[in-house]
C-alpha cells in the first residue's frame, strides 16, 4: 500500500498520531513525544506491508496513513511484548 499524506511534516504527524493511539490503545499510555513518533513511523512501515499484502496495493492518503500506521504500531508492540526477556513497552 502506497502511503502518500505529503511532506515530512505530514509523516512526523501521522507517526505521532498513530504512535499516541497505539500505546493508548495497547495499555501502555504513550511513550512520550519521540517515541510515539517512532514507534509510529516505523508501524507505519509494518502497517504498509501488511496492507500491501492484503490489499495488493494502492494508496491510502492522509487519514488513511494513520489508519494505517495505527494498526502497524499495534502490531509493533504486540510482537515487542511477545519476544522472551524484554522488558513491557
Amino acid at each position: 500500500m502506497h502511503l502518500d499524506p505529503g511532506g515530512i511534516i505530514a509523516w512526523i504527524v501521522v507517526g505521532l498520531v498513530a504512535g499516541w493511539l497505539a500505546g493508548v490503545v495497547m495499555k501502555g499510555g504513550g511513550f512520550g513525544l519521540i517515541g510515539d513518533i517512532v514507534v509510529g513511523l516505523i508501524g507505519a512501515f509494518v502497517g504498509g506491508l501488511v496492507f500491501s499484502v492484503i490489499t495488493g496495493g494502492g494508496s491510502a492518503g492522509f487519514w488513511g496513513s494513520i489508519v494505517v500506521a495505527f494498526i502497524g504500531a499495534i502490531i509493533l508492540i504486540a510482537i515487542i511484548r511477545a519476544l522472551p526477556g524484554r522488558s513491557p513497552v
